[in-house]
């Protein structure tokens, strides 16, 4: 992990160790029993609760987002440069496992979220990766160019200073719902619609600093009983507006098995020249 970390609070390289990472300044982030590193500011956002990161956890497990795993690993073996690989809002940690696993064996890995809950689980995601709890819409505690690759996948993305983190030849996927995205799921169940205007807001919070060099949709169908639709329901953003009791009435409406579609629109960006 030499060359990766920053302190966040003098920046200055920070280096990991079995109880604690510290930087020359003597600033120093006690690693946790369940082995991630809180780097947040204090009166950070707090990011996923524990019953959300749950519900993602087994519906991960459940293979249902692997294909988009495989085209992130994929397109991770093509476009990575030398270097780190970094997610942002990596929650558990699943896609940059897979990501991870495609590439060469002595590539380390770092999964940064807000969430404590999220952070646990991604410490035993990967044996080449750590886990931080980091705020992605502030400075990442990242030293400048120490990333081949960074993912963003349904996350906060700041272009600035994931340009900053990424090396020469460095790149990011950025992985963002189409709006037949779980379309099949959203009036049944009362979820959030997919934001048409996702794509541009995407383009707003990656450009200048970063550049598209290509774009590819994802798609994928999955059969999906009532425990994988309320996992599904309960893991991603719709879970902090709806009422459970409601939600449980309404997924035992649903014929099983019921057909999902996934839908994403997976693209690469490199720093702007």
């Amino acid at each position: 992990m030499d060359g990766l970390l920053a302190c966040p609070v003098c920046e200055l390289e920070l280096d990991p160790g079995p109880r604690a990472y510290g930087c020359a300044q003597g600033h120093s982030f006690d690693v946790a029993r369940q082995g991630y590193v809180n780097l947040a500011p204090a009166g950070s956002p707090g990011g996923d609760d524990a019953a959300m990161v749950a519900a993602r956890a087994d519906f991960l497990a459940g293979g249902w987002f692997d294909p988009l795993s495989a085209a992130l690993a994929a397109d991770a073996a093509e476009a990575a440069g030398p270097g780190a690989v970094a997610e942002l809002g990596a929650g558990t940690g699943h896609h940059l496992a897979a990501v991870l696993d495609a590439l060469d064996h002595d590539r380390s890995g770092v999964a940064l979220d807000a969430s404590v809950y999220a952070a646990r689980r991604a410490a035993r995601a990967h044996p080449r990766a750590i886990s931080l709890v980091a705020d992605a819409w502030g400075r990442l505690p990242l030293l400048d160019g120490s990333l081949g690759l960074a993912l963003v996948v349904f996350a906060p993305r700041a272009g600035a200073e994931i340009a900053r983190a990424l090396g020469p030849g460095g790149t990011l996927l950025a992985a963002v719902p189409s709006q037949r995205h779980l379309a099949e799921l959203a009036g049944p169940l009362g979820l959030l619609d997919v934001d048409p205007a996702k794509d541009d807001r995407l383009h707003r919070a990656l450009e200048p600093e970063l550049q598209q060099v290509g774009s590819r949709d994802v798609e994928w169908t999955m059969s999906l009983d009532r425990t994988a639709a309320e996992a599904l329901a309960a893991m991603g953003p719709s879970a902090r507006h709806f009422d459970h009791d409601e939600l449980l009435r309404r997924i035992e409406d649903l014929e099983e098995p019921v057909s999902v579609t996934g839908s994403v629109s997976l693209s690469r960006w490199r720093a702007a020249a």
